[in-house]
């Protein structure tokens, strides 16, 4: 992953060369997904919220739009609220989803290569497992069942 200046120093040259500027805006934001992982528009918000005028929750969702557009960022719905977003890099792993606390954990995509083939086999459907989300419970919320 890279270091947060050379993450400036790629989102200013993206910008750059599609013509747009370099705003404290869109640095924060980027760093906020960076710093959070896996974050909804609102956590975002949060994080970055007082640390530079106007950033509101719309600038935070069209930024966001933009950066998509830009393929720094992916989304991933992982509920049914506001898309989670987190670094486009990171679209290499499908997302496990605990019911009860709320904590997501990424797994390599291959680990569900024999559902993404019987998938296939059974209806020809091919399935886009970089871009999951399974829900269940997780280890920590079983152990505290027993």
């Amino acid at each position: 992953m890279p270091t947060e200046a050379e993450a400036e120093t790629e989102l200013a040259a993206v910008l750059r060369a599609k013509g747009l500027r370099m705003t404290a805006q869109r640095q924060l934001v980027l760093e906020a997904v960076r710093a959070l992982g896996h974050a909804t528009p609102e956590q975002i918000h949060e994080r970055i919220r007082g640390q530079v005028e106007g950033v509101n929750i719309t600038t935070v969702y069209r930024t966001l739009d933009l950066l998509e557009e830009l393929q720094l960022v992916s989304h991933t719905h992982l509920s049914h609220g506001a898309p989670t977003y987190h670094l486009s890099g990171d679209r290499g792993h499908a997302h496990l989803v605990c019911h009860r606390c709320g904590r997501i954990t990424e797994v390599d995509p291959s680990l569900f290569a024999n559902a993404r083939e019987e998938v296939a086999d059974a209806s020809g459907f091919v399935m886009d497992i970089g871009h999951v989300a399974v829900f269940g419970t997780c280890a920590e919320c079983l152990e505290k069942e027993r």
